[in-house]
């Protein structure tokens, strides 16, 4: 199972990020786990200053604003 971190306030963007993942694994028939983190010192603790940012296994793989959906199904697939 892949665990992905969706950083941010909890604003529509996170939120929408969050929706994405969760229906290209769907789509994709992955079982993953989102864990929406809203703490600004875990965030900054991963280098991101710009949110959403998104975390797959502990790895940073965006941030700063949505992922493409062509993003998303790299990191639900790879």
């Amino acid at each position: 199972m892949k665990t992905f971190k969706v950083l941010g306030s909890g604003c529509k963007k996170c939120a929408n990020t969050a929706d994405l993942i969760e229906l290209k694994a769907k789509a994709a028939g992955v079982e993953i786990e989102i864990i929406k983190v809203t703490d600004m010192g875990e965030i900054m603790g991963y280098g991101v200053m710009s949110t959403p940012g998104v975390v797959l296994d502990e790895a940073l793989v965006h941030a700063g604003g949505m992922p493409t959906p062509a993003q998303v199904e790299d990191w639900v697939k790879g």
